[in-house]
């Protein structure tokens, strides 16, 4: 069955988050979710925390952090303490690092380190004694008795994913085109067998905005910047990969017509660098349209084994969204 979830940007007012947050619970939302780059908005881990105060059921995580600003055995204890105040509600999502990292001059983590400290943090926030830098450690006041922490990995490239099929409980795709989806999570699932997982276990999370109204210009309008972010991961995978190799041609072909990125716009409604991303990509991308073209579009993602749709809520009517889904969209799935 389809659960849903909602991001919602650590901006100011902090008070916003929370008030977003306790919303969409009330709406039956299962997951809420916050972004980590800790210069372009509000540090994250305080603002999850009062959420968790301030929630009863919704669980939740960054989608996404990274082990690369946030150093592992800090990020760990982390999460493994709001896990205690939320009773049990944390769930993580994580990558390479983007926005965190770019924009204080770093690259995103190499992915042989990522997997190293992927599987470091979900031992160690766990309770499970680890061996890093050559001490034995082990957080003993964690509580024993509550459900193990997700660990959710964000990718697109071959070499990422295999990482999430090899560690991750699940994988977290910005986007919401059918038939990329399929192609990641295959990729995903084969380095799951490979490491003698169960490729069935593994989730598929997917986030994308989506804005519910009949007016599909307007609705195109507020989420042309979603594709101009995902592009700077498929200007990666190009520079990595080449053009017309392992990446599918759905996912590299739209960036031909991007023109630069402005990280201080990253995930703003009207940024000036989404200008190149066409109609046809806002619409594969994105979940637009009135409440039955959404629900028939999260149909077709549910077909294809999409576990969880969780809305990048940075567009305008973020109420009226929510409502959107807690009146017209959630209880049909429940159902």
């Amino acid at each position: 069955m389809l659960s849903f979830g909602v991001t919602v940007l650590p901006d100011p007012p902090y008070q916003r988050l929370i008030e977003l947050m306790q919303l969409a619970e009330q709406h039956g939302f299962e997951y809420g979710w916050t972004y980590d780059s800790h210069v372009l908005w509000q540090e994250s881990v305080p603002l999850l925390t009062l959420a968790a105060a301030q929630t009863k059921t919704i669980k939740l995580g960054h989608c996404v952090t990274n082990p690369g600003t946030r150093d592992p055995t800090v990020l760990a204890s982390a999460y493994a303490t709001m896990h205690d105040i939320s009773n049990g509600r944390m769930v993580m999502g994580i990558g390479r690092g983007d926005s965190a990292r770019r924009v204080i001059g770093q690259k995103p983590v190499l992915v042989a380190e990522f997997e190293r400290r992927l599987v470091m943090i979900k031992d160690f926030m766990n309770g499970r004694p680890v061996d890093w830098n050559e001490k034995e450690l082990e957080l003993k006041w964690v509580r024993k008795e509550l459900p193990e922490i997700p660990m959710y990995v964000a990718g697109y490239g071959p070499k990422a994913l295999a990482v999430a099929g090899r560690v991750g409980d699940g994988v977290i795709i910005q986007l919401a085109d059918p038939q990329i989806i399929q192609w990641i999570m295959d990729v995903a699932r084969t380095a799951a067998v490979e490491a003698g997982r169960d490729p069935d276990e593994l989730q598929c999370i997917v986030c994308a905005p989506s804005h519910i109204s009949a007016d599909l210009e307007d609705a195109r309008e507020q989420v042309r910047w979603f594709p101009a972010m995902v592009s700077n991961h498929v200007m990666d995978l190009i520079e990595r990969y080449g053009e017309g190799g392992e990446i599918p041609t759905a996912l590299t072909d739209y960036v031909k017509a991007r023109k630069f990125y402005d990280y201080k716009d990253h995930s703003r409604v009207g940024a000036a660098h989404g200008e190149f991303v066409t109609d046809e990509i806002c619409d594969r991308f994105c979940v637009l349209g009135d409440s039955a073209a959404a629900t028939a579009k999260l149909q077709e993602l549910e077909s294809v084994g999409v576990d969880q749709f969780n809305i990048y809520l940075m567009t305008h009517g973020q109420e009226e969204t929510l409502q959107a889904y807690g009146d017209d969209i959630i209880p049909g799935f429940a159902a």
